[in-house]
């Protein structure tokens, strides 16, 4: 088993801990903390420097997308469901239903709702961009208050000139 690093990038909303290996990203979540604990050193793997990089500019409304590496640990299914919340547009929202038909099970969507639960790539796979099908906002393990704020963020930034 690979060595874990983290670093702890602090938003507007809270700190985010971004976990990984010298290879790739495994978790990126918020943490019930105000302060930052695991901060930037020297022997910080390059993989943590450029997610933290790239947090930066997505909360500073420079970044849409995710380039550095990352992995998944889940189920074949959960892995299904997180490949296709990649499919939704910055600044758009799906419905746990529209992710249940995407990727071929209907029926699924109380599965895909555990399953968009149980992710771990925060933000990066944009689990905050499911809302219920009646247009309210569902749950986020986050904190509701931190979806609506990703949600307006994003909408915030695609009005601005580019």
């Amino acid at each position: 088993m690979s060595k874990l690093f983290q670093v702890d990038y602090p938003t507007p909303i809270g700190v985010l801990e971004i976990i990984g290996t010298e290879e790739a990203i495994s978790s990126i979540m918020f943490a019930e903390q105000d302060v930052v604990v695991h901060s930037l050193q020297e022997e910080t793997p390059a993989v943590l420097k450029e997610c933290y990089v790239q947090m930066d500019e997505y909360f500073k409304g420079e970044r849409r997308a995710f380039s550095f590496p990352y992995t998944s640990i889940g189920t074949e299914f959960q892995k299904s469901v997180w490949n296709a919340l990649l499919t939704i547009p910055y600044a758009e929202t799906g419905s746990y239903k529209d992710i249940a038909i995407s990727i071929g099970n209907e029926k699924a969507i109380r599965a895909v709702g555990s399953a968009n639960g149980k992710n771990k790539l925060s933000i990066v796979v944009p689990c905050h961009r499911i809302i219920g099908s009646d247009g309210k906002l569902t749950g986020y393990a986050g904190g509701v208050w931190r979806k609506e704020w990703l949600l307006a963020h994003e909408k915030g930034i695609t009005k601005l000139p580019i």
